[in-house]
């Protein structure tokens, strides 16, 4: 699996929860920048 596919799913994944990117990142203790640079690859 690419990082592209990973980021898709992350992001699919994500909102399938109904939760932003500052929630997810809350959640892992990141940076809501971080989890968008995931999902863009």
């Amino acid at each position: 699996m690419d990082a592209t596919k990973i980021g898709r799913f992350i992001g699919a994944e994500r909102r399938a929860k109904g939760w932003t990117q500052r929630q997810l990142a809350d959640k892992l203790q990141l940076t809501d920048k971080a989890i968008s640079r995931w999902e863009t690859g």
